[in-house]
């Protein structure tokens, strides 16, 4: 092509070596095939491998296979404690006269720094200038420290602060679509994939591009060479008809999609998306719906290469060369969608009319709650029992300037434009502008207690926001630009107004949130707010005017005019054909090529940041941020005896759906609790702490911070809010963390037990570290979400799922027991059903089955090593 030679490795030979036909087999198996063929090596990629994926089949048995993703993206929350990691191996394979520089990531390793700015300032122009001088001030440490990874890591680049947010970044920039490696002068083109350390990795399956979350030990495997071993997945076919209507987004659709795919049950399959109506989607409406894929429970919600991944790659500033590369290379191996296509075999199947969409929002605690927009207010009084007669379910506040206004039960106090999932997609943005617009020009406003902000996830929103003349009435709004990252989405929204906050907790107003987001887990978005509503960005911005969440659109105006007209939000919703007027003249390549030219460069801030030298990192023993964990101090060079588990207690006795959130919380870190006594300790103000988000690095802090969310509810410690348990048998109510350290050193093993949907939420390794190091040797569930189940043995921590229809309540187990789990020193394999033996006070004894979640022999090596990382140091120092 273009007078250059490309290598890849054909699919179609396979029919000629006869094998099945693979014209049908769904795209995303076609590559997960590519990748064995191309990776074989007769050890690690085996033909087996091959041969059990080329006979795949709906009703073939599950099997293990290994792959290789093409890329690893990363973000500075997760990405922080994966290069400590890293930091950390080379040490100990140095102290281990191992080669301290075997120690680097094989594959291209890119984090973007988007999860660390939190909104502090707001409703002023000069917010996001502010916002970006207390980031670098809280975050100093860590972003030296990434510098110094870039310096002296190979393979491993960073997107500096204030640029975007990961998946957008990914999106618009860094995504290949099809990868070309060069070796020697040979040049080999295959699918692009890609791994992250974020659950929303997925949103890059809009463009093609096969790829999910891992857990950042799983992630470091593949960084250091390991490939990554899943079961061969089940695909369901979303079959996707019509067209959405004039007054749907894509945010509805999501929506739609979310509560109908958590219904069906798709945990751990793969969704690919075909049909007629993936023609009347843009690229950008996919994205919405693959990022929300952890949200409805898939692996992946995977759309194949077609005229609109082509079109979008185009728009984004892509060469020609490339976007002519991906058409050849992905018609030749028939992983390009047609219209006229037969449809692939799957698993299974489901069908959607988009036409059938209309307005809604989702909440108060989850994704999959989705609510029409005319009944809101019906169901939020009806869920939340709301008694509007009661007294003081309003008061008066003063706000700033003098200003006087009225909150109470239903007011939204947070109302925020953020995420990827929907400022990635410019008709949500320029839609919430124009209905800003309309507003602005009725004479409407916000009300005064409501936070506003808008993050973009990327510099080309500010800059076709600004162009279209719309950016100034959001600025208007009170909408004003107060970071490039992902703030309030993942909890780091910032104080509220201290008037609004004082009524709140004085009266126990159960408050509302409402954000472009994909997450609205209790807790997670201010640990004052318990009502939390994912809704489009238009949406967004109307509930910022109204100011309360029980309103019904259809039959109250949104506003009054200065003259006594009611306006409703009818009156003022963009038509779609205004919006895509905006965008044929509006958004240009020279836009996207503009902003991503100095990608890497960052602000004068981050290039005066200082870095060390050396290719073995100088711990700072005083450091706040940045500290050698202790994953490695007690490895040895051979594999330790892995034994029952005998006389353990329960540390936490938990229900259903409990979040990795709950387990290991990003947002604000109280004062008197664990990790906020120990800051204190070290001379750390109050009004000085980050978000934990911020201490990944510091396993002192972390570890602390375990089952720290002030939402969680330990049965063991009834009455109490947050971090506490019962300490046994003295039944001394304790936070969690000082009696797993007394537990700890008196030699007592801990276990946790709970409900269904354990671990369910974000990618956070830390969820998984903070229970190995609290002391916990398993945890028993009814069942586990994917990625944290996977990485509770990468640290060597044993999952165990009841038998079907058995939980603690059947069992009549209140966490007052002691625990026996037998069977795990002999004949350990994967799968194998488990003895546990509960003795109760009155020394009664429970006996039941449970099944060891540990899926494949690969888990297997990786537990009885002590966790993925011993394991990897075992092998790539040799020792």
């Amino acid at each position: 092509m273009d007078d250059q030679e490309y290598t890849y490795f054909s699919l179609n030979k396979l029919a000629e070596a006869g094998f099945k036909d693979l014209s049908r087999f769904p795209s995303c198996i076609k590559i997960l095939l590519e990748n064995l063929i191309r990776n074989e090596d007769g050890f690690l990629f085996t033909k087996n491998d091959i041969n059990n994926l080329a006979s795949w089949s709906i009703d073939k048995e599950s099997f293990e296979l290994p792959f290789m993703p093409a890329r690893v993206l990363l973000q500075d929350f997760t990405g922080v404690p994966a290069i400590v990691d890293l930091a950390a191996m080379r040490d100990a394979s140095n102290r281990l006269y191992g080669d301290p520089l075997k120690i680097n990531p094989c594959i291209p390793s890119e984090l973007v720094i988007d999860h660390s700015v939190q909104v502090d300032s707001y409703g002023k122009i000069t917010s996001l200038e502010e916002n970006i001088y207390y980031e670098f001030k809280r975050n100093f440490e860590r972003y030296a420290f990434l510098k110094w990874g870039q310096k002296n890591f190979d393979n491993f680049r960073v997107v500096p602060p204030a640029t975007g947010i990961c998946h957008q970044v990914n999106l618009e920039y860094l995504a290949r679509v099809v990868f070309i490696k060069e070796t020697g002068n040979i040049k080999t083109v295959f699918p692009d994939s890609v791994f992250g350390l974020d659950s929303h990795t997925t949103m890059i399956n809009g463009a093609g591009v096969l790829g999910w979350g891992v857990g950042g030990i799983e992630a470091e495997a593949v960084m250091l060479g390991n490939p990554y071993y899943l079961l061969s997945p089940q695909v369901l076919g979303f079959k996707l008809t019509g067209e959405l209507s004039d007054q749907a987004t894509a945010t509805d659709l999501v929506l739609y999609i979310t509560e109908l795919l958590r219904k069906k049950g798709v945990v751990g399959k793969f969704v690919e998306f075909y049909g007629p109506g993936l023609s009347n989607l843009s690229l950008e409406n996919r994205a919405t719906i693959a990022n929300m894929a952890p949200e409805y429970g898939a692996t992946m919600g995977f759309f194949p290469v077609d005229d609109i991944t082509l079109k979008y790659l185009r728009l984004t500033g892509r060469s020609e060369h490339i976007i002519s590369l991906v058409e050849t290379y992905t018609k030749e191996q028939g992983l390009f969608r047609e219209d006229t296509d037969s449809a692939s075999t799957f698993n299974d199947s489901i069908e959607f009319d988009m036409s059938s969409v209309q307005p809604c929002i989702a909440g108060p605690k989850k994704p999959q709650q989705r609510i029409p927009l005319f009944q809101v207010k019906e169901v939020f009084n009806k869920t939340n029992q709301v008694d509007h007669d009661q007294e003081n379910t309003h008061v008066s506040i003063d706000m700033d300037g003098g200003v006087s206004a009225s909150i109470g039960h239903g007011s939204v106090v947070i109302a925020a434009i953020t995420s990827c999932t929907n400022t990635s997609n410019p008709s949500a943005l320029i839609g919430a502008g124009l209905l800003a617009k309309n507003a602005v020009l009725q004479g409407l406003s916000v009300k005064p207690w409501v936070k506003t902000s808008i993050a973009p996830g990327s510099k080309v929103v500010s800059g076709y926001l600004n162009k279209s003349g719309l950016l100034s009435y959001l600025e208007k709004l009170k909408f004003n630009i107060v970071a490039y990252g992902c703030t309030t989405c993942i909890g780091n929204s910032g104080p509220l107004h201290d008037s609004v906050a004082k009524a709140i907790t004085k009266n126990n107003f159960l408050v509302a949130s409402v954000l472009s987001g994909n997450r609205n887990f209790e807790g997670r978005i201010s640990p004052l707010i318990r009502a939390n509503f994912l809704a489009s960005p238009p949406l967004v911005v109307a509930y910022a005017i109204v100011g309360k969440i029980d309103i019904d659109f259809e039959t109250e105006p949104i506003g009054i005019t200065k003259d006594g007209k009611a306006i409703f939000l009818c009156e003022i919703w963009p038509s779609s054909k205004e919006i895509s007027q905006i965008l044929k003249t509006l958004l240009t390549p020279d836009m996207f090529i503009k902003e991503y030219s100095t990608v890497f460069e960052g602000s004068e801030q981050w290039q005066s940041l200082p870095v060390s030298d050396g290719s073995i990192f100088k711990w700072d023993i005083d450091s706040i941020y940045i500290k050698n964990p202790p994953f490695f101090t007690d490895i040895t060079k051979t594999i330790p005896k892995t034994e029952d588990i005998k006389n353990a207690r329960v540390l936490a006795l938990l229900g259903d759906s409990i979040t990795t959130d709950h387990i290991s919380p990003a947002g604000a870190i109280p004062v008197d609790s664990p990790a906020g006594k120990y800051l204190i300790s070290k001379k750390i103000l109050p009004d000085e702490f980050n978000s934990f988000g911020s201490y990944r690095g510091n396993h002192e802090i972390m570890m602390r911070g375990t089952f720290g969310n002030i939402r969680l509810k330990n049965k063991l410690a009834p009455g109490t809010s947050g971090g506490w348990t019962t300490l046994l048998p003295e039944k001394e109510l304790a936070p969690i963390y000082d009696a797993a350290m007394t537990y700890k050193n008196t030699g007592v093993p801990l276990i946790v037990i709970a409900g269904r949907e354990y671990g369910t939420g974000s990618s956070r390794d830390w969820a998984a570290k903070g229970t190995f190091l609290l002391g916990v040797k398993a945890v028993i569930a009814e069942s586990f979400e994917r990625i944290h189940r996977s990485n509770l043995v990468c640290m060597g921590v044993l999952p165990l799922q009841f038998d079907e229809g058995i939980n603690y309540e059947v069992l009549g187990l209140d966490g007052t027991e002691v625990y026996d789990i037998e069977g795990i020193e002999n004949n350990f394999y994967p799968q194998k059903k488990l003895l546990v033996s509960a003795c109760h006070k009155d020394s009664r004894k429970t006996v039941f089955n449970v099944i060891a979640r540990i899926d494949s022999k690969s888990e297997m090596n990786y537990f009885i090593n002590g966790g993925i990382l011993p394991y990897v140091l075992r092998n790539i120092s040799d020792i």
